[in-house]
């Protein structure tokens, strides 16, 4: 079966963990209250500062013995994101056949902080760790892990395109089902907490010593947090739809974005007319919204330009830190959870809204209502990497 750009894709099941909790209900209930406790555990980094992070508040469990060999904690949050979609993944075996499930996981550090634990151990001991593989830290790994896990024989891979990784997963798992070459698709983000990009910001001088507040005239860069969602997408009516995506780049520059935002503009016109919407049709935006003062100017300038200042928007880092790879998935799982519930995610800030910025809404108080049918969430990253991703309510 394939059809064009619109066909529509449903999303069937769910399956999250990040800082706020280990599960939809979970994070549901922290989300929207505002709730500050994801942001509350600290790693201390090589420069010696001691930085808050958005760290899971439980230890994903080891893996069934049948899967040891694919042992390291991002495989281990990939297992414990399926094993809430788990039966949902078991009937569409059953119905459309193993070949016919396919793969796309997002990530931007994969099992590296496997890696970092082997090199520690052989530092002191001059040996590797006995079952130490290299190929955890690989970043297709996710997506043949949790191929593996499944038992499914259709296409899988992974996306890498830094804090976008989550969100083009999405798009790529569409265009396996609008192309007939799928009949569901497992995909999202996750990401796990490593030494390498927690200096890694820090050496470029964007690692903040607080919570991170975005938009505010006090911003001073971001916090960095760990976190995974799957979803079992497919062609299958559900209350929840992929209404569009837009992806673009722009490659302005390695690290900051383009001060025009004009990929990120294009990203989210993309989106909107695979919707057939306009711009007025949005209730809501996650906003990406780094706390990074590039980032953040660039995303008031588009925002402003394209919604106007009234849109209600806000930013969820602050309460779970910059999930990397995976905050585009847990993202557009966020807004997935306003649509249910008709309200905004409250943006946790200093209230104090840096005067040089486009005016915008931030819905900063718990609470907020948005209903309509549609809400949209932004991804920017390094190399100029822009993703908008649009769910609807049926």
């Amino acid at each position: 079966m394939t059809g064009g750009s619109n066909m529509p894709i449903y999303f069937n099941a769910f399956g999250i963990a990040n800082s706020l909790g280990r599960d939809w209900r979970d994070i549901d209930a922290h989300l929207f209250a505002g709730d500050p406790a994801g942001l509350m555990q600290r790693a201390e980094i090589n420069d010696g500062r001691c930085v808050p992070v958005g760290r899971l508040g439980f230890d994903p469990e080891p893996l069934p013995e049948r899967l040891a060999e694919w042992e390291s904690r991002n495989n281990r949050l990939v297992y414990h994101c399926l094993q809430q979609i788990w039966p949902a993944i078991e009937t569409a075996k059953t119905r459309f056949g193993s070949s016919r499930i396919g793969v796309v996981i997002g990530t931007s550090t994969s099992g590296m902080e496997r890696s970092e634990w082997a090199l520690k151990h052989r530092a002191t001991t001059g040996a590797w760790p006995e079952g130490y593989r290299l190929a955890r830290q690989e970043l297709g790994d996710p997506a043949a892990f949790a191929a593996a896990a499944l038992g499914s024989e259709g296409p899988y891979f992974s996306v890498s395109t830094a804090c976008t990784s989550g969100a083009k997963a999405l798009a790529s798992a569409a265009r396996l089902l609008r192309a007939g070459i799928c009949d569901t698709v497992v995909t999202g983000g996750v990401d796990t907490l490593c030494g390498l990009t927690l200096n890694g910001f820090s050496v470029l001088d964007s690692m903040a010593g607080d919570r991170c507040n975005p938009f505010s005239v006090n911003r001073n860069g971001i916090n960095i947090g760990e976190g995974g969602a799957l979803f079992l997408l497919s062609r299958d009516a559900a209350e929840l739809r992929l209404a569009g995506y837009g992806e673009s780049a722009d490659a302005h520059h390695l690290s900051a974005p383009d001060p025009e935002g004009l990929g990120a503009k294009l990203a989210i016109e993309q989106a909107l007319a695979q919707a057939h919407i306009e711009p007025s049709a949005i209730s809501y935006l996650n906003l990406h919204g780094t706390a990074t003062r590039l980032n953040d100017a660039m995303e008031a300038r588009v925002t402003n330009a394209i919604f106007g200042p009234e849109l209600a928007c806000s930013s969820t880092k602050a309460l779970t830190g910059h999930m990397l790879g995976a905050a585009g998935s847990n993202e557009a799982a966020f807004i997935a959870m306003a649509l249910l519930r008709g309200e905004a995610p409250p943006h946790l800030w200093d209230g104090e809204f840096d005067p040089a910025l486009p005016a915008i809404h931030l819905a900063d108080s718990p609470g907020e209502r948005v209903e309509s049918r549609y809400m949209m969430s932004c991804s920017y990253a390094f190399g100029g990497n822009n993703t908008a991703v649009i769910l609807a309510r049926e």
